[in-house]
């Protein structure tokens, strides 16, 4: 099936706001962080569903159909394995990535991204440690929990970083934070808005709880800082 670069995006949002929890995504927040307003989002959803690619109601939302899941992941598995690409191949930084994936996902060649996947050695994650799909839409399991979710003494390694954001990607460059990093969890009080970690470089990184949220770990608790 043949889909628009406007239709594609909107299939990936949908299934990422799934994977934060949502059953049913409100239209307001698909307009949200796609930076369209309600009536186009609302135009743009029925059209879809009429493809059999979400299902959707005015009041409940939409969610995404198999086979709407099924291109959502294809074009995931693009995005990720260009920013693989750039990254260990042309030296981008991981701060850098994004922007230019967003465009070279949408390039319809089958062959290209065959020959992508097997050049890059079918990668399972991506620069920012997120599952790739295979070429059959299954992900890696992923065994990790959220930075926001620990208490002070945790010690834990920077699995994943699920931000996009350009500015917090590279601060934590500039604070010498890697995948792999491991981090002592120092504040990270239920009724603070910010979490503060001691790096194993011994510098204290401050950042909001809902950045924590965005970053996956694994307990490390038998490495020493």
């Amino acid at each position: 099936m043949h889909l628009s670069v406007t239709e594609e995006n909107y299939l990936k949002e949908i299934h990422n706001l799934s994977k934060e929890g949502n059953k049913k995504i409100p239209n307001l927040q698909i307009g949200s962080r796609l930076g369209i307003n309600p009536p186009t989002v609302t135009e743009m959803l029925r059209k879809l569903a009429d493809k059999g690619l979400i299902s959707y109601t005015r009041t409940d939302g939409a969610s995404l159909t198999e086979d709407g899941e099924i291109l959502a992941l294809q074009v995931i598995r693009k995005h990720r394995l260009w920013e693989t690409f750039l990254v260990n191949t042309l030296g981008f930084g991981w701060g850098e990535v994004h922007e230019v994936a967003e465009q070279l996902e949408h390039i319809k060649s089958q062959k290209l991204l065959d020959e992508l996947d097997r050049f890059l050695g079918h990668p399972e994650y991506d620069p920012h440690g997120e599952p790739i799909p295979n070429a059959l839409g299954i992900m890696p399991v992923q065994r990790s929990f959220s930075l926001s979710s620990c208490m002070p003494g945790d010690r834990v390694q920077l699995q994943s970083v699920g931000s996009q954001s350009t500015q917090f990607l590279q601060e934590m460059e500039a604070q010498g934070i890697r995948l792999r990093s491991r981090l002592e969890v120092q504040d990270c009080s239920p009724e603070l808005e910010d979490i503060s970690v001691r790096l194993d470089n011994g510098k204290v990184w401050k950042l909001l709880r809902l950045e924590g949220a965005m970053l996956m770990v694994t307990s490390s608790e038998n490495q020493a800082f």
